[in-house]
Parts: C-alpha cells; sequence; structure tokens
C-alpha cells in the first residue's frame, strides 16, 4: 500500500524552463539564448552545484568567464533569480494538497543547489510538504541509487510504500530499482491524478477548476 508520495521539483512542482526564463529577462536573440543554454544551464558547474561541490557564489567566476561582457549581467540574474518570479506547474498546489488532506506523506526528493533552501519556503505548496531531501546536502544526485536509499533512511519510509514521480525517466528508473513505485510526469496534473488512482491512491476533495 502506498503511504508516502514524493515529489521531483523542478518540471513537476514549480517550473524549470531555461528559454522561458531568458525570454523573460529580454534575452531574445538565438544564438545568446543557445549560448547560456549550453554555458549556464547545461553547464558542468550546474551540475556541480546540483552536487554540493559548489555553491552559486563559487560557480559564478567559472561560469561568467565563458560569456562576452554584455551578457555577463544576464547571465548573473539567471544564475541567481531564475525562481523568481514562482511559477507553479498548472494544477500540482491543489493535487498535493488534496493527497495532503488524504494523509499522504507529502515528501520532496531534487537535484538542486543550496539556493534552493532559500527559494523553496517562498513557494506557498512549500508548507503541505512534511520533509525533503536535497541532492547538494548529500553529495549524491538522482538517479543514483544512494540517493534513495538515503532518502528512506532519513525519513524512516518503506520504500514499497513509496511512488516517486519525476519528469525524467531515468530517475524514475533509480526509485523503481530501489523497491519503489515510480511515475513519470508529463507536466499535466490530471494525468498524473489519473495514474495516482489506477495505483489506488485517494484524494480528499474534487480538483478545483
Amino acid at each position: 500500500m502506498i503511504r508516502n508520495i514524493v515529489f521531483d521539483m523542478g518540471n513537476v512542482i514549480i517550473r524549470f524552463d531555461p528559454r522561458w526564463f531568458m525570454e523573460r529577462d529580454g534575452i531574445t536573440d538565438p544564438l545568446d539564448q543557445k549560448l547560456i543554454l549550453n554555458e549556464l544551464f547545461l553547464s558542468v558547474e550546474w551540475a556541480q552545484m546540483d552536487a554540493g561541490v559548489l555553491t552559486e557564489e563559487t560557480a559564478e567566476p567559472l561560469i561568467l568567464a565563458r560569456f562576452p561582457g554584455r551578457l555577463k549581467e544576464p547571465v548573473h540574474r539567471l544564475l541567481f533569480d531564475w525562481a523568481y518570479p514562482r511559477d507553479m506547474i498548472p494544477g500540482m498546489e491543489n493535487l498535493v494538497q488534496r493527497l495532503k488532506n488524504a494523509g499522504y506523506g507529502i515528501y520532496l526528493l531534487s537535484n538542486a543547489s543550496k539556493a534552493q533552501h532559500d527559494y523553496w519556503p517562498k513557494f506557498p505548496v512549500s508548507s503541505l510538504f512534511d520533509g525533503k531531501l536535497i541532492s547538494c546536502d548529500l553529495g549524491k544526485v538522482k538517479p543514483m541509487h544512494e540517493i534513495y536509499r538515503a532518502f528512506t533512511d532519513r525519513f524512516s519510509l518503506n520504500p514499497k510504500e513509496c511512488v516517486f514521480i519525476d519528469d525524467a525517466p531515468a530517475n524514475v528508473a533509480g526509485a523503481v530499482a530501489c523497491g519503489w513505485q515510480g511515475i513519470v510526469f508529463h507536466g499535466d496534473a490530471d494525468e498524473l491524478e489519473r495514474k495516482l488512482r489506477a495505483m489506488g491512491i485517494l484524494f480528499s476533495g474534487t480538483a478545483q477548476a
């Protein structure tokens, strides 16, 4: 029986869309967008921040060295402020609330940098979560099996009673390999609810329009 619902964060609970972030910041030139995508969001340093090897502060000079002067300030903003304003995946806060009301344990398991501890509490949905584990604090990232085992150990959970929801199939596969159940999220809260119900998971109340 499933007792605990564990969510990824980016593109499951909150929006993580580098191209949208760039356009929001006024960066519309396709070549500039490609450079920023490759050298910031898809950089080794970004992965090292998720792993806890670097912080935003220590990664910034390494990242900025690869950009022309006119892009350094926009890249600085994107590095530190991509989570503002706080945009949610439509329907997910309501879905989480109804699962919480139904009595399930609600948890977060995310690959993220230390800045997550600053921006996550500013999302009202964060108050619904019973606990979280962020990759930078452990020095392990999904889909490494160690992070799923550390998660269930930290919160004294039975893997067989957990379902993990992530937009990356490899991360869901990592959880399944550790004895969890898993669902790949495709950006549709209604589809996710149908899949959860098919697993026998109950919801309290009705979905909001």
